[in-house]
């Protein structure tokens, strides 16, 4: 038993029952130990979901060299990709800060990689902000647990409406194309201001 134990089952708990059913009690059942067991390694639930948005953000890729506009697109993609492994943590990211020494560790390194590239060390982690801000709620409307199917509407007067619909909007690849679309307007229009 170990923290990274405790997460690894949080999350797998997580991704089964989503966030409703997520509780110290379930946790303890899934590693076969008493919820109290489960204090010694993590102090409370909150802790648990701040660990899991830290485990999630230990798999994104970031690899801070070279041109920052393609090591951060390459950041962004790798974000969406663990946020779409994990709809039910969607929420959960969208709302807890970054707390963890690990989690702060992946966001020091960005932002010292974009501070080497010329932005003050507060433009960096506006610019991590936004992207990050950008990528969880595009994934989270993407594809999250409460996101709605699509209405059948009536587009009879609405023929560029109609046309994009016919193009293929909102399908999966739709959203692939909006994402990347998006984070290369977000990503263009930084730069450093000092």
């Amino acid at each position: 038993m170990s923290r990274e134990r405790v997460l690894e089952a949080a999350l797998e708990l997580l991704d089964r029952e989503g966030a409703a059913g997520l509780s110290m009690r379930k946790l303890g059942k899934e590693l076969g130990v008493e919820a109290m067991t489960l204090y010694y390694y993590v102090p409370n639930k909150d802790a648990v979901l701040d660990g899991l948005v830290e485990l999630v953000l230990s798999r994104v890729t970031i690899e801070p060299s070279g041109d920052w506009r393609v090591w951060m697109r390459t950041f962004a993609e790798s974000i969406r990709a663990e946020l779409l492994r994990h709809p039910a943590l969607m929420p959960v990211v969208a709302i807890r800060p970054v707390a963890t020494p690990g989690a702060l560790d992946m966001v020091e390194g960005a932002a010292a990689a974009l501070t080497r590239a010329g932005f003050t060390a507060k433009e960096a982690l506006h610019v991590i902000n936004a992207v990050s801000t950008f990528v969880i709620g595009h994934t989270l409307a993407e594809a999250g647990p409460d996101s709605p199917q699509q209405p059948d509407l009536d587009l009879t007067d609405r023929p560029v409406l109609a046309r994009a619909v016919a193009d293929g909007l909102g399908t999966p690849e739709d959203h692939r194309e909006r994402f990347e679309l998006a984070v290369a307007a977000l990503l263009g229009g930084f730069a450093p201001q000092s």
